[in-house]
């Protein structure tokens, strides 16, 4: 039997009434890589958001799987979350834009530290050590993304390609088993586009991280997923192969078929 790394189950998100998810339930199988697809509104990111802590579903559960041991986290703080093993990117991408390329990374590997404020303030030799570490661990995801001749840049004066694949190094600097991507894709070229799916294909074996992606570029998670799930007015209508989803008529009704898209 497939190990979950991650299970959703009736989940439900209501704001003022109105219900942005509606009895949500879905696995993802640790090692694969997972696309959630669907028209705007049809609550893929309100989902991202539930799991990852920054809303508390209205009711239903979050399991996060870890070394073979299944956690609810349900209710729990994004940093806690982060703290269990699940790591995000977003949509609009959020860098620290005056500080450095290096100083980026360098705050993902900081969440993981040991420490403390107290060593922070007093320099002691525990914490030059581990600071230099995280320095020396930061320069090498930089060089793995090929961004190590920018360390010193300020963020904001990446090309926004640059910035993306910036965001997803913070991220992996947390030492995530679990990783979310919001529109990856978003904004690049074809080129930038192709490049991207080969770097998420890479993340996956030499971080062996699972990966989950919310994206509308259809060539790229057709390309990319192992599997994909189909939200529609906040409700899971299909999962499973990209062929078996491309050819489902509620998908293509929902989505695919849609001009603009």
């Amino acid at each position: 039997m497939q190990e979950h790394a991650l299970e959703v189950k009736n989940l439900s998100m209501n704001f003022a009434g109105i219900k942005a998810i509606s009895s949500a339930s879905l696995a993802i199988n640790k090692g694969e890589i997972k696309a959630v697809i669907g028209p705007n509104g049809a609550g893929k990111t309100t989902l991202f958001n539930c799991i990852t802590g920054i809303y508390k579903p209205t009711s239903g559960s979050i399991y996060l799987n870890k070394n073979g041991t299944s956690k609810e986290t349900t209710g729990l703080k994004p940093f806690q979350i982060t703290q269990l093993g699940l790591a995000r990117t977003f949509q609009n991408i959020r860098l620290f834009n005056r500080m450095s390329v290096l100083e980026n990374v360098m705050i993902g590997f900081h969440c993981r530290s040991q420490a403390g404020i107290s060593g922070a303030i007093f320099r002691s030799k525990k914490q030059r050590q581990e600071e230099k570490s995280i320095i020396d661990q930061s320069q090498k995801l930089l060089s793995y993304f090929k961004l190590e001749a920018s360390f010193k840049q300020e963020a904001r004066n990446l090309p926004y390609a640059s910035q993306r694949k910036l965001e997803i190094a913070r991220a992996l600097a947390t030492s995530p088993s679990l990783l979310l991507l919001d529109e990856p894709a978003a904004g690049m070229n074809p080129q930038e586009t192709t490049e991207l799916r080969e770097i998420i294909r890479r993340i996956r074996k030499d971080f062996q991280v699972t990966v989950v992606l919310i994206e509308h570029d259809m060539r790229f998670v057709m390309q990319l997923s192992d599997t994909v799930v189909v939200m529609d007015q906040g409700s899971v209508i299909a999962d499973g192969s990209p062929k078996e989803v491309s050819a489902n008529p509620k998908v293509i009704s929902a989505y695919l078929g849609e001009e603009d898209c």
